[in-house]
């Protein structure tokens, strides 16, 4: 059996992308590095490479297109046939052929140039000759562009046919438009092919499958076609005559006799009488459909009268193949909206189907070769008495009580049936509970209660086991009760301990308040200053008290604490004592050089005692140090590529744009062997 996957076929670039990928592999795949101080037979060699590469390349990828496109000749007639329809043979071959010359015509060039480079002289002359090859190859492609990019709409276009194998068994359904064959095809198959009021909805051949008989048989849904001339047929009419003509399957002529498709009865019977030659040889069945609209009886005189020709020619059909002229195989009716006679049609044409075919391979020389392998044995009667088969009475009386019981007991399914069918009918599980009381079975038990699962906590026993828990949770509370009533409330004590009692009590409370306020206050209270300090509770006289009752010398501290409260801006810098000592004599100097020098060395350490960077001052307008930093990251960031720019210049011994990878790894130079 024969499969032709169109999905298979590789993308065909287009002439541009075709030049990019082959030079590109070019470059990547062939040496890069070459001097002219080598001998010219190594750069000669340099370059045949690269030319030779190329043209094998481009040999490669146009015979990949050439090989994986059909060739109408080889494929099936069907194929062949219906690829002319859609695409016009002639162009086809067309395109495909100049694929082939371009092919011939760069290998040509890759030639004539190898044989030139031969004779290079120098380096010069070598790289032109290369460049000059390569640029006649790429032109070539070029000029084969339109032919690329018609050759990819095809194979897109291919690649969305259906499946079909025609040579296996198959039913063709076809008819004037909008008579209820893509209806009948989404009833019988899996196929979900678009219904719509109105002609030529399908446009092209649908596929779905089918089993008869354990056998999977394929369905074709085809266009509709109009009674006209041959000449006259477009592309979509056209689909559906290739399929007539070329495969062998059951026919069903489908005739829509209440007129409902725009189309009458007269119109339809001249299609059949038009396109009946393409029936020969072949089961057909004419399927009258829409009977729930016009019953078949209901037809005028004319009317059945051209059905019944119609039943006719279909007769004479089945006469040809050498079988029984069964008039109900022959003229069938149904509805698709109410689905009747729908299998009937479909089993109809499945068994003249399969008929016909055992019928022909009865009758060719293959059959010979199986039958000679079989064997009946019929034993000779040894007298004139008959002896039918003999079934035992206990086993027949078995089979009866089991057919009694199957028919007394109904099933959840036979009530579904009864009842409505599924989506009506749901089967009710709590009708064989075992239950004291047969009204609890339809009592609603809730699953889950305050979050638990109420099912893990059924216990037979919760009455007995709720009431030893209520009498444990009355001796709690008695017990607590009675370790209540020894509290003290004062009536016991004398009034000296009741006094000590209040005064405990409220000095508890003081606390407990104290505590509180330094809690709640002493994350957001701030330092008071000094000038705020009214009432002077902490002056340097008090911390000197304090710490000479500890025992410890005030003097240094309450110094430390005064030179701290004198502003800095008020205080003039000295000098040191022994400073002055050492430099007494240097007082000669004159005053502009000394000034100089105190200059300077101030300035010094100022510098020593910069800020960071982080630092924020005010007036500068930042929340905090680390939004500082970031925007001294940001202005570094955004002069890093014109300070980069501004520094680079032609005589700089650097590569001013670095290459692509692909163009600089994986390489070595010529004669070296090691790899890493």
């Amino acid at each position: 059996m024969v499969q032709y996957n169109f999905k298979k076929i590789t993308v065909v670039p287009s002439g541009k992308d075709f030049i990019d990928i082959i030079l590109s592999r070019t470059q990547r795949q062939t040496p890069t590095v070459v001097h002219k101080g080598y001998p010219i037979s190594r750069l000669r060699e340099f370059y045949m490479r690269k030319v030779k590469f190329t043209q094998q390349n481009f040999h490669e990828k146009l015979s990949a297109i050439i090989d994986e496109f059909p060739r109408l000749d080889d494929i099936h007639p069907f194929y062949g046939d219906l690829l002319h329809v859609l695409y016009n043979k002639d162009h086809y071959k067309l395109a495909l052929g100049q694929v082939n010359t371009a092919r011939n015509i760069v290998g040509k060039i890759a030639k004539d140039y190898v044989r030139l480079l031969k004779y290079g002289d120098s380096l010069y002359r070598c790289k032109s000759l290369k460049v000059a090859a390569l640029g006649r190859m790429c032109t070539v492609i070029k000029r084969i562009s339109p032919s690329l990019a018609y050759l990819e709409q095809i194979r897109q276009h291919m690649a969305r046919l259906p499946s079909i194998d025609p040579n296996t068994r198959t039913i063709l359904i076809c008819g004037y438009p909008n008579v209820g064959k893509s209806s009948f095809m989404n009833k019988i198959t899996r196929a979900d092919v678009d219904v719509q009021p109105y002609a030529f909805t399908t446009k092209s051949l649908f596929v779905g499958h089918t089993d008869y008989k354990y056998l999977r048989y394929q369905v074709i849904d085809t266009p509709g076609i109009l009674d006209r001339p041959f000449e006259d047929r477009n592309i979509i009419e056209m689909c559906s005559i290739t399929a007539l003509a070329h495969l062998k399957a059951a026919v069903l002529f489908f005739l829509d006799i209440s007129g409902s498709c725009g189309y009458s009865i007269e119109q339809q019977a001249a299609l059949f009488h038009s396109i009946k030659s393409l029936f020969m040889n072949k089961p057909l069945i004419v399927v009258c459909n829409k009977i729930d609209l016009q019953p078949l009886e209901g037809l005028s005189e004319e009317e059945m009268k051209l059905v019944m020709e119609m039943k006719t020619e279909a007769v004479k059909t089945v006469l040809a193949q050498g079988g029984d002229s069964n008039d109900e195989e022959v003229l069938l009716t149904m509805s698709t909206m109410t689905d009747e006679g729908v299998i009937a049609v479909k089993n109809a044409a499945c068994e003249r189907l399969l008929n016909q075919r055992v019928e022909i391979k009865m009758k060719s020389k293959k059959i010979n070769d199986c039958l000679n392998r079989f064997h009946v044995a019929i034993p000779k009667p040894r007298d004139t008495k008959e002896r039918p088969p003999c079934i035992p009475p206990a086993v027949l009386e078995a089979r009866a009580k089991a057919n009694e019981e199957k028919g007394k007991r109904k099933l959840e399914k036979d009530l579904e049936e009864e009842n409505g069918g599924a989506g009506v009918y749901s089967a009710n599980l709590r009708k064989h509970y075992i239950l004291a009381d047969e009204d609890w079975k339809e009592d609603i038990m809730p699953e889950i209660l305050d979050g638990h699962n109420v099912y893990d906590f059924v216990d037979p026993d919760i009455l007995l086991r709720l009431e030893e828990l209520e009498q444990e949770e009355g001796l709690h509370l008695e017990a607590k009760a009675d370790e209540e009533d020894f509290e003290m409330d004062g009536k016991e004590l004398t009034e000296e301990e009741r006094q000590l009692l209040a005064e405990i009590r409220q000095k508890k409370n003081l606390l407990i308040q104290e505590h509180r306020m330094k809690k709640s206050t002493a994350e957001s209270r701030p330092i008071v200053p000094r000038k705020f300090d009214k009432d002077k509770k902490y002056t340097s006289e008090r911390m000197g008290r304090e710490l000479s009752a500890l025992g410890i010398d005030p003097s240094k501290a309450i110094d430390r604490a005064r030179s701290r409260s004198v502003t800095r801006r008020g205080r003039k810098r000295e000098r040191s004592l022994g400073r002055e000592g050492a430099d007494g004599e240097a007082m000669d100097i004159d005053d502009e050089l000394s000034n100089k020098k105190l200059r300077t060395r101030s300035r010094s350490r100022s510098r020593s005692k910069s800020r960071p960077p982080g630092e924020v001052t005010p007036g500068e307008g930042f929340k905090d140090s680390a939004q500082k930093l970031k925007a001294i990251r940001i202005a570094k960031k955004s002069v890093k590529v014109r300070n980069k720019a501004a520094r680079k210049g032609e005589a700089d011994r650097v590569i001013p744009n670095l290459k692509p990878k692909h163009l600089f790894s994986g390489k070595r130079s010529i004669g070296k062997t090691t790899r890493r």
